[in-house]
């Protein structure tokens, strides 16, 4: 590991101040991602800015009703929080789905969204990746991709965001918000990860020097009666191979409203707003639910190795969308 400078920042300028007077720095939030990257020579930062102590450690509820979740609350304390567990349960669902309970007590909001893919050949320094080292080709597409994109992908970069967390939260129109040293931005998550195109390593619209300051979740009815359901390899602690966060509102047997994200399909959380469109004013019905889902999954195009994914997704969106009717209708 390369040695690096340590600073703690008290407050978002003095943060913001310390990365803008360095290129070469780094936020360090839990350090649960981060400090891998570092250890197996990904990332080489010459100084890491803490900010853990900055005051982006709370959530709230804005005029609006809209939450107002800061970078640095954690995910243990996001997942238990009543307004989350109460509004948005398939967010709750996705960060207890999303790692272990000491990695959960470590980890924020802010570097949630900003972790980097598990691909096994962007975290290997020896092996060409088009996300680590652009122009140098993306080994997966003739090596190892069962876990690898069907939607959105492109011949430079085939990996998978791997946020539980982000897929709920794009379901939910979540919107980021950031500050930099010429001022503050922000962008609704379904806009903040970039298409990978043939720019895959550059995977967000931050700014250079930006920090993530806190998420909104707008008011939405609909959240209230969601879901969010994983499928992994192995029952302990485990990155996705398919996973869908899944809002429904139904009155008469009729859909009236309905949110739909996937996860594990593509290099970002995919919003899957054609099934969305397809749900509303449709029966609630598994013959519905199942057309929604091969809509949406017609633009998928597979590896050789990962196709049972589509029948994985298709499968998991009826199932979960069928369980949420269920419950409306009692």
């Amino acid at each position: 590991m390369r040695e690096f400078d340590y600073r703690r920042a008290d407050d978002v300028a003095t943060a913001v101040a310390l990365l803008d007077a360095d290129p070469d720095a780094r936020f360090l939030g839990g350090g649960t991602n981060l400090v891998d990257l570092m250890k197996n020579g990904v990332e080489t930062p010459a100084r890491l800015v803490d900010v853990r102590s900055l005051p982006l450690d709370r959530i709230e509820t804005d005029d609006d009703g809209a939450v107002r979740i800061g970078a640095t609350v954690t995910n243990s304390d996001l997942a238990a929080h009543p307004l989350i567990r109460d509004r948005y349960p398939a967010l709750t669902q996705a960060v207890l789905a999303g790692a272990s309970g000491q990695l959960r007590n470590m980890a924020t909001v802010g570097g949630n969204l900003l972790q980097r893919t598990r691909c096994g050949y962007f975290t290997d320094i020896t092996r060409p990746c088009n996300k680590r080292a652009p122009g140098s080709g993306c080994s997966a597409l003739e090596g190892e991709h069962h876990n690898h994109a069907i939607l959105g992908a492109s011949e430079h970069c085939v990996a998978v965001h791997p946020s539980d967390m982000g897929v709920a939260l794009t379901a939910f129109d979540a919107v980021v918000s950031w500050r930099t040293a010429d001022g503050a931005g922000e962008a609704p998550l379904t806009d903040f990860y970039l298409p990978v195109g043939d720019t895959p390593q550059r995977e967000t619209v931050l700014p250079p020097g930006a920090l993530i300051t806190h998420v909104t979740l707008p008011p939405a009815h609909v959240a209230a009666r969601s879901r969010y359901r994983k499928v992994r390899e192995r029952a302990s602690y485990a990155f996705a191979i398919g996973s869908v966060a899944a809002a429904l509102d139904v009155s008469g047997g009729v859909v009236r409203d309905a949110r739909l994200a996937l996860g594990a399909v593509a290099s970002r959380p995919w919003r899957a707003r054609l099934a969305e469109r397809i749900l509303v004013g449709a029966p609630a019905t598994a013959e519905y639910f199942a057309a929604a889902a091969d809509a949406e999954l017609a633009a998928a195009r597979p590896l050789p190795h990962n196709g049972y994914k589509v029948t994985l997704q298709r499968n998991l969106v009826v199932a979960v969308l069928t369980e949420l009717a269920e419950e409306t209708s009692r």
